[in-house]
């Protein structure tokens, strides 16, 4: 089973392993959603989606469906 940004629970923090490119909008990269960089899930809206996570010192909300596709290892 592949563990993603998806099924991180609140205040667990994680390395970003890899995904696919093409998956992921460019506006994510540029803020620092890369492989090697710790992620953590700060918090949840209603529903589960979107998910609000400190990527490197950023925040940032994203949609369940791209956190699905960004493979972490958990710290």
């Amino acid at each position: 089973m592949m563990i993603t940004i998806a099924t991180l629970k609140k205040g667990q923090r994680a390395i970003i392993k890899e995904f696919s490119v093409e998956h992921v909008p460019l506006k994510l990269l540029e803020m620092g959603c890369l492989p090697g960089n710790e992620v953590a899930l700060v918090q949840l809206a209603p529903f589960h989606d979107p998910l609000y996570l400190n990527i490197n010192g950023s925040h940032l909300a994203i949609r369940k469906e791209t956190a699905e596709r960004i493979e972490i290892e958990l710290v």
